[in-house]
Parts: structure tokens; C-alpha cells; sequence
């Protein structure tokens, strides 16, 4: 058994604390009455008021809600258990997170605009496993390759220009580690997507790709800026924009999209290279290209069958509510006898 809605079960705390303000206020209200009032005056002022009769209004007004509560979380009960299949290709995405992925040729900058098409890309994933590898001058695993998406997409948004801290754009050491984040032990498809504005890249990447290759995978390039160039913007501790980066004289430096290296990347990776866009949809178009790729099976999970079973106590609260509209406490003949009754074989 389990809850679809286990949120709502917190409803019970406020529940709780009602119920404890009622006692506290009943016994507070009683002993007011008793001493301003002796038993005569109460008996001639609120005599047909019984307080059995309310305490019950209470109560039955309480359980109504307790069963709306359940009814809203929505208890569902296990009815079969079945091993579904999982079957996928596995995709490195080596992202830049370089100063340089600071510009703002790209809207609302080439790091961010790199991120977004990620998340978007993840949410249309089913059953393909993604990671995710930062680098600037050295690579690390931001995340592993998984088929939990939300889990990876809280990684990613972590992702900034200060979380590899070396600078520099270490194409070939990301490609390098991609490659051995790689599960050698299953025959899956492997893509690595290198995302990056391609300047000054760092070591020997033909080498890399050409590695790569012999392991089974297929190298993507998806270049972030323009030609042109770009400034890189500078911000304070405050988010707010301080200038621009500037070198060893004073000049305000230009970083531009380096097309060739990510060309020469794709063209011996056995992949394509695609020039971002504002629309930032390449992710989307590489998969596409893939699409057409045999998916391996990588693993098995048992689902359970659930069935909702809110009705169970969403019927109850209803009649128990339209019961306590209908409720009274005034005192009742039969009751009165009834509770007399219940003293005497006491």
C-alpha cells in the first residue's frame, strides 16, 4: 500500500492541533460556566443544551475530515508486480563551463542557453541512460550516466562557469573521460556530444576521438557562439554586472566560435557538427539522427500494478459530513433516558 499524494498527509498536523484547540476551549468554557453560574441558573439558562451531544457533533466533524484528508492523499493498494524490459542508448553530454561560456552572443548566454537545451533534451528522453562531464582546463563527472532525469537534471542546474575552476577548454580530456564512463561490461550504444565554443582548446583531440572510435562511439560536436565573437561579461558576488574581461594590457577580449575544431572533431567522431541557434534544438536533431540506432537492453525493473482507492474514505467523510449539518445539541428525550440508563448498570 502507499500514497499517491502523501503531501496532503501533513493536513493531519493542523488536524491535530484543531482537535487540541477544541478540548481546550470545551474545558475552558465549562469552567467559566461553573463559576459564574450554579447549577440552578445553568439549568434555567442553558438547560436543553447537551454537551455529550456536541462533544459527538465534534467528533463526527473531525473523523469527516480525517477521511477527506486520506481520500485527497489517495491511498493505492498493489494489485500485480511485472518486469519491464529497459532498453536504450547511453549518451555522454561534455559540456564547456569555461569563462568563455559567459558570452552573451547567445541569449541569455552560451553556458545557460547549453544548460536549458539539456534539460529540455532530458524531458523527452524514455529509457535512454545521459551523464553529464564539466570541464574548462581539466574534466570532471558532474554526473554519471542514469535514467533518472529529474535526480540529473538537479545536477545540472547546479552547473555554472565556476564549477571547474582551472581555465582553459580541455576538449580532449573531457572526450577522454566520457570514453571511461562508459560501462564496458554492456553492449550498449554510446554518443558522446561535445558542447563547447571550441576556443583555445587544450591537448591532442584528434588522438581522443580517434580513442573513442575504437571503443564503439560516436562523436557529436555542437559549437556555442559566433564567429564574430563575443565580450565576456564580469559579475560581482551580487549577480550584477561589474565589465568585461580584459587581458594583460587592458583590452576588452573577444571570444569567437572555433568552427574548425569541432568540424574536424565530428567528421572523424562518425558524428555531425551543428552550429547552435537561439531556438537551441541541436540536442533534440542529434537524437533524432539516432533515433534510427538499434537500443540495447540494459537492464530490467519490476513494476506494481496500482489501484486508486481514495472512494474507500472520500464516501465515508461525505455521508459523516451531511450527518453532522444534521446534528444538534440539544437535548434529546430517547438520548436523555438512553445516557440514564447507561448510569444505572454503571
Amino acid at each position: 500500500m502507499r500514497f499517491a499524494h502523501p503531501e496532503y498527509l501533513y493536513l493531519f498536523v493542523l488536524l491535530g492541533i484543531a482537535i487540541i484547540a477544541i478540548v481546550f476551549n470545551a474545558f475552558r468554557k465549562r469552567r467559566i460556566i461553573n463559576k459564574l453560574l450554579d447549577k440552578a441558573v445553568q439549568e434555567a439558562v442553558i438547560g436543553q443544551k447537551s454537551y455529550i451531544k456536541e462533544y459527538l457533533k465534534q467528533g463526527v466533524l473531525i473523523l469527516s475530515i480525517a477521511c477527506i484528508i486520506l481520500a485527497f492523499a489517495n491511498p493505492q493498494i498493489g494489485t500485480r508486480l511485472e518486469e519491464v524490459k529497459q532498453v536504450g542508448i547511453d549518451v555522454m553530454i561534455c559540456l564547456d563551463v569555461s569563462m568563455s561560456m559567459n558570452a552573451e552572443d547567445l541569449k541569455p548566454s552560451r553556458l545557460e542557453l547549453a544548460k536549458r537545451e539539456i534539460s529540455d533534451l532530458m524531458k523527452r528522453l524514455h529509457g535512454d541512460r545521459i551523464g553529464l562531464i564539466v570541464f574548462a582546463g581539466e574534466a570532471y563527472v558532474q554526473f554519471p550516466l542514469t535514467s533518472d532525469y529529474s535526480a540529473a537534471n538537479l545536477f545540472l542546474n547546479a552547473v555554472d562557469a565556476g564549477t571547474v575552476p582551472q581555465p582553459g577548454t580541455a576538449i580532449a580530456s573531457a572526450i577522454t573521460l566520457a570514453g571511461k564512463s562508459f560501462d564496458k561490461n554492456k553492449s550498449m550504444k554510446k554518443v558522446i556530444i561535445v558542447i563547447t565554443d571550441g576556443e583555445d582548446h587544450e591537448g591532442n583531440v584528434s588522438s581522443a576521438v580517434k580513442d573513442a572510435r575504437e571503443n564503439g562511439s560516436i562523436v557529436y560536436a555542437i559549437g556555442m557562439g559566433s564567429p564574430t565573437g563575443s565580450p565576456i561579461p564580469l559579475y560581482n558576488e551580487k549577480g550584477q554586472q561589474v565589465g568585461f574581461k580584459t587581458d594583460q594590457s587592458g583590452n576588452t577580449v573577444v571570444t569567437k566560435l572555433d568552427e574548425t575544431i569541432l568540424m574536424q572533431l565530428a567528421g572523424e567522431g562518425g558524428g555531425k557538427y551543428y552550429l547552435s541557434s537561439s531556438a537551441g534544438t541541436e540536442l533534440q536533431l542529434i537524437m533524432k539522427d539516432l533515433s534510427s540506432i538499434e537500443k540495447s537492453e540494459y537492464g530490467s525493473k519490476k513494476m506494481t500494478d496500482f489501484e486508486d482507492k481514495f472512494y474507500y474514505f472520500l464516501l465515508p467523510g461525505l455521508i459523516l459530513l451531511i450527518v453532522e449539518l444534521f446534528m444538534t445539541d440539544i437535548k434529546s428525550p430517547w438520548f436523555t433516558k438512553f445516557l440514564n440508563k447507561l448510569r444505572l448498570r454503571g
